[in-house]
C-alpha cells in the first residue's frame, strides 16, 4: 500500500469516527431517558410471585399473592422470588441492549454490562487494529 492509500483510509476512518461521536452526541439525551425508563415485571411460574426491576435489574417492586401461604415453604418462597428476579433482570438488560443496538454491537454492550473489563478492552483493540 501507497502512503497515500493509507492516510485515504485514514481520513475515512477519522470521518466515521466523528460521524458516530456526532450521531451519539445528538442521540445521547433520548438514549439515556429510553434506557432509565426501562422498567421489566416478571411473574413466578406459578403466578404467585411478581416483580418489578428497573433498568439496572434493581428491584423496585415485589408483590406476592396471599395464595402462597396455602403451602407454607420459606426456601421454596425465596428461591421462586430468585429466579423471578433473574428473568426480569436479564429481560431489563436485553431491552437496555436493544435501546443502544444502533450504535453499539451488542456482545460489546453485554459485556460492559456484566463488568467483564477484558472482554470490552479485547473487543477495542481489535477495533482500533491493535492487538491486546
Amino acid at each position: 500500500m501507497t502512503p497515500e492509500h493509507d492516510a485515504a483510509g485514514l481520513h475515512i476512518y477519522v470521518d466515521e469516527l466523528r460521524d458516530g461521536f456526532m450521531r451519539l452526541h445528538g442521540e445521547a439525551g433520548d438514549l439515556h431517558a429510553r434506557a432509565q425508563a426501562v422498567q421489566v415485571t416478571e411473574q413466578s411460574r406459578d403466578g404467585l410471585v411478581t416483580v418489578t426491576v428497573d433498568a439496572r435489574g434493581e428491584l423496585v417492586g415485589l408483590e406476592i399473592d396471599p395464595r402462597i401461604y396455602r403451602n407454607p415453604d420459606a426456601r421454596a418462597l425465596a428461591d421462586t422470588i430468585a429466579a423471578t428476579l433473574g428473568r426480569a433482570t436479564e429481560k431489563a438488560r436485553e431491552q437496555v441492549v436493544e435501546v443502544f443496538a444502533h450504535l453499539i454491537p451488542a456482545e460489546q454492550l453485554r459485556a460492559y454490562l456484566d463488568g467483564d473489563l477484558e472482554a470490552v478492552m479485547t473487543r477495542l483493540a481489535e477495533q482500533m487494529g491493535g492487538d491486546r
